[in-house]
């Protein structure tokens, strides 16, 4: 260290990076490559080397994580090119239909899962429901409030279902659970409990603000004889044919987070074949899609040797020295409870950087504790998903945008009348069980 500094002082660039991400305005990337130059100093890392460290994370789990995040991206724009993604959630929509307001709710919540899951994108996703959706619900009297409830509190739980989502590949990594074990002790509970809480409040906040509420004189009034071409029904059917084949061999050789890169180029290329479209414009698409998360892969390029920095500077091994009788004599439940409300509530940032945060901090304990690894995996899903609900931040702010909402209240009740409390109840039994 620096000047002969204390151990502990490594945690410096990790504080700064928290408190720089809550400033307004802060861009993620900048954020990161400041406290990593800050780690640098700290522990003496010749600053004409960090080209080699940068090099070195090229082959970090964490890159690979960012770059599929951008193939995920590559993937979407096809499929929003090609017309499947508006197939999918049309057919989902009718099939259940909207005819009541409760139907509606659940259509909406299905459609909103569905597309997530398969685009691995929130904003993405429900950005290409919202058009579709809008006309059809405005028709049964849903209010933006209402639509904006179901679009962050239900689409956010397709990130934990899809094996190829940010979240789920982290965690993969992270815990060495395989897909089905992680989604049974982690992903399907964790969306279970926001889908019960986000139906309630959903219901709830639609007879507070209906008739207070709309989406103004400009929608559009649904169309009875929505039918899908032949080419597009192809090219769906080509995409869900591919996906379901590719998640099952993944599943049964243990493909792993490198295995997801061939699932993203493979459904993209035959999807975009299957509709017709030549496969110069494919590869453009593609590139096109990944160039909107082009900051994400650098950020998380940066983000390796940050924790690298921190690591080197023997600041973990301090905090676990200091923290042990703290924790330790906390036990599981304890323990659990203090992990996923420091998560939610005291660790921000890019979220897949921010599990892995989580897991930096807190990993030394689990052995000392018995924390299984099924149980870490929902502690740090939790912890790292769950703070987009603790504060107004991008994904709230972007669920009310695309809703035509403007009242955050209804989101705040989601927040801290379902989401928050129930899954900080799930984890503390899960700590019972697992």
């Amino acid at each position: 260290m620096i000047f002969n500094l204390p151990p502990i002082c490594g945690l410096f660039p990790l504080l700064l990076y928290i408190v720089l991400s809550f400033r307004k305005g802060m861009h993620p990337l900048v954020n990161v490559s400041i406290c990593a130059v800050v780690g640098a100093i700290l522990v003496k890392q010749p600053l004409g080397g960090l080209g080699a460290v940068i090099y070195e994370s090229m082959g970090s789990f964490l890159a690979l994580v960012g770059f599929i995040i951008m193939l995920g991206s590559g993937l979407g724009m096809v499929l929003r090119k090609t017309g499947v993604a508006a197939a999918i959630v049309n057919i989902l929509m009718r099939k259940i239909g909207v005819k009541t307001q409760k139907r509606a709710i659940l259509a909406t919540m299905v459609s909103s899962i569905c597309l997530v899951t398969l685009l691995g994108t929130l904003a993405g996703a429900n950005a290409v429901i919202a058009p579709i959706v809008i006309p059809l619900v405005a028709a049964v009297g849903i209010t933006p409030s209402t639509l904006a409830v179901i679009f962050q509190g239900a689409g956010q739980t397709g990130l934990f279902l899809s094996p190829f989502s940010p979240p789920m590949v982290t965690l993969m990594g992270i815990t060495g659970l395989s897909y089905p074990r992680l989604l049974l002790c982690a992903g399907l509970p964790v969306s279970i409990v926001m889908w019960i809480g986000t139906y309630l409040i959903a219901n709830k906040v639609q007879k507070e603000t209906e008739g207070k509420e709309d989406f103004g004189p400009d929608v559009e009034m649904p169309s009875d004889n929505f039918e899908v071409d032949a080419i597009t029904k192809r090219a769906t059917a080509v995409f869900v044919a591919t996906m379901a084949v590719m998640v099952v061999y993944g599943i049964i050789t243990k493909g792993g987070a490198s295995f997801v890169i061939l699932v993203m180029i493979v459904a993209a290329i035959l999807t975009g074949l299957a509709a017709k479209m030549p496969a110069g414009e494919i590869f453009d698409n593609i590139v096109e899609g990944c160039g909107k998360l082009m900051w994400l892969f650098f950020m998380f390029l940066m983000f390796n040797p940050f924790l690298n920095f921190v690591t080197a500077s023997g600041a973990f091994d301090a905090m676990l020295k200091l923290m042990e009788p703290l924790i330790g004599s906390s036990g599981k439940v304890g323990f659990t409870l203090l992990t996923v409300l420091v998560g939610i509530f005291g660790i921000n940032g890019a979220a897949v950087a921010q599990a892995l945060m989580i897991d930096s901090l807190f990993n030394g304990f689990l052995p000392g504790i018995g924390i299984s690894m099924e149980l870490w995996g929902m502690i740090v899903l939790i912890g790292h998903q769950i703070t987009s609900y603790a504060y107004p931040g991008v994904d709230m702010i972007g669920a009310m945008g695309l809703a035509h909402a403007k009242n955050i209240k209804p989101m705040l009740k989601l927040s801290y009348f379902a989401i928050i409390p129930g899954t900080v109840i799930l984890s503390c039994i899960a700590a019972l069980i697992l």
